[in-house]
């Protein structure tokens, strides 16, 4: 037993130091390239092309260009670039900062499940064993500092830039795992679970828009399912680490203490990482912007990919963005399809499903650590599945026959819990419609939106609109926690069932009629597809 959750702390800090390792040697190669380019650049500034190839990314209102020689070099480069479709830009150069970033995930399942072992030795040693309340309190309080940090994630992220609002989020989540680790009271692990709550707030937000902006157009799917992929590895890394608790006394004071390792690394690792070059445009650094493409793109598709910015570019990047334009403003539709996607994704049940997979298994004589595996295996392997076939059925076409699984696993479940099958039967039913469920979530409905999302909106708008989204996400999420088991007592497991296989076939419904496919093009592309007109 000793081995199996000293593998899983070893696990942790081998991961982290190889991303660590990685970012390192890619700052170096890329270090090197910004020089031999600017190099490059000198040297065409002896013959007198410097001045003109400076300002090719000046920016400028996309209404007043029509007389500018800048916008026709872009649309020059543009035009060029068709050829380049045949060659995408190598996926290693942006990989190890992908990775970094996917850091904030890995947290993000691991302390959604770092109490759930051990929260009956964190009871009895704090002294609130017996009382439902304080035990709910210390599970639900991250969700409420979760909405906090998720509200205020689209403002930090665009007034200090995407790393350091990563680094923002590793702070909260050092300092509350540690008061967490330390307490002798309620009231300290109350504390530490909010601080904690509003660093996992932050993060996914941000990693989401991170991953995508900093992505080439051909893996940009591919990349966006590490998000979903690690946070399914660090709830079973949290199963593992917890497993000790029942044997060695006060070992829940580990888990905590353990979860401050990967938040360091990725306050430290983000030092080294680029910056979005898409944030940087939008503070007017375009030289900063083109420096970071090359890192992360190459020298030979910087130029590309900033000419392209340059066609998106309406010149009011740097303009506030209101809450009423979220609402009902020109943007309204792409906000509404991201928060119904949202809501729609925790209305089908999965937490219900996890919630009560536990008791399902265990009237199938399966016990409940067995249970969880099961559920945890089915969600990763979801996942990976999902990564390989993002970047080649497209977004679209995964949501929507994510949902379709989704809703016939649901009917299974609700025949399962009828009486119209045997007990034998209505096991089968109930734990292969189960697994079929995460199975099918997995592959679709869990990653997909916070990869579609950051995709569809636009840059001048893409922090605070996935900030608000994610927030109905929090808002649903509580409440489908806060009245399933009430729901579940009063209508009956089949009833239940039923509601959530009607919303997962509303989601089919919603997802053919307004979700677009956004596979294989660039973020300016969709952004000139789907840009409002004024």
């Amino acid at each position: 037993m000793s081995k199996l959750w000293l593998s899983g702390v070893l696990y942790l800090i081998g991961t982290s130091s190889v991303i660590v390792l990685s970012v390192l040697r890619l700052r170096l190669r890329s270090f090197l390239t910004v020089k031999c380019l600017e190099a490059g650049r000198s040297n065409l500034g002896m013959w007198g092309h410097h001045r003109e190839t400076s300002s090719t990314y000046k920016r400028v209102p996309s209404r007043d260009s029509t007389n500018m020689v800048d916008m026709e070099d872009n649309s020059d480069l543009l035009q060029n670039g068709l050829d380049k479709e045949s060659s995408n830009p190598s996926w290693k150069l942006s990989f190890p900062h992908v990775l970094v970033a996917t850091i904030s995930s890995f947290l993000f399942g691991y302390h959604l499940g770092v109490v759930n072992e051990p929260l009956e030795s964190i009871s009895v040693d704090l002294g609130f064993s017996g009382n439902t309340l304080a035990e709910g309190l210390v599970v639900s309080i991250c969700l409420g500092g979760a909405l906090v940090g998720c509200l205020l994630s689209g403002w930090i992220a665009d007034s200090i830039g995407r790393r350091r609002a990563f680094q923002l989020c590793a702070l909260p989540m050092i300092i509350g795992a540690s008061m967490s680790a330390a307490t002798n009271n309620l009231f300290g692990m109350l504390v530490g679970r909010l601080f904690v709550g509003t660093g996992l707030g932050l993060g996914p937000p941000v990693a989401s828009l991170y991953v995508t902006e900093v992505s080439p157009a051909f893996v940009r799917g591919t990349y966006g399912a590490f998000i979903q992929i690690a946070t399914c590895l660090d709830l079973m890394g949290a199963l593992f680490i917890g497993i000790p608790v029942k044997e060695i006394a006060g070992w829940w004071r580990v888990c905590f203490w353990v979860s401050t390792i990967p938040a360091a690394i990725l306050a430290l690792a983000m030092v080294f990482c680029a910056e979005s070059p898409h944030w940087l445009y939008k503070q007017g650094r375009t030289a900063e912007a083109e420096a970071e493409f090359v890192r992360l793109l190459g020298g030979s598709e910087a130029k590309f990919a900033m000419a392209e910015l340059c066609k998106a570019d309406r010149g009011d990047e740097t303009d506030t963005v209101k809450l009423s334009e979220l609402l009902y403003g020109r943007h309204f539709k792409v906000v509404f399809i991201g928060s119904t996607l949202f809501a729609l994704q925790q209305l089908s049940g999965i937490n219900a499903v996890f919630y009560f997979s536990s008791t399902v298994f265990k009237s199938a004589g399966v016990p409940s650590d067995l249970a969880n595996v099961c559920i945890g295996i089915a969600n990763l392997s979801g996942s990976i599945i999902s990564m390989i076939l993002m970047d080649k059925l497209g977004r679209k076409v995964l949501l929507f026959w994510s949902f379709v699984g989704m809703a016939m696993a649901m009917i299974l479940q609700a025949t399962g819990a009828s009486f119209l099958v045997s007990d034998q039967g209505a096991l089968y039913f109930s734990v292969g419609g189960m697994l079929m469920f995460v199975l099918t979530f997995a592959l679709g409905a869990g990653p997909v939106p916070c990869l579609l999302l950051p995709e569809i909106f636009p840059s001048r708008i893409r922090a605070k609109a996935m900030a608000f989204c994610m927030s109905v996400h929090w808002v649903v999420n509580f409440f489908v926690g806060l009245l399933f088991l009430r729901l579940l007592e009063q209508l009956g497991p089949q009833l239940l069932y039923s509601i959530f296989a009607t919303f997962c076939v509303m989601a089919v419904i919603f997802v053919k009629r307004n979700v677009v496919e956004t596979k294989g093009k660039s973020l300016q592309e969709i952004e000139i597809a789907l840009l409002p007109q004024d």
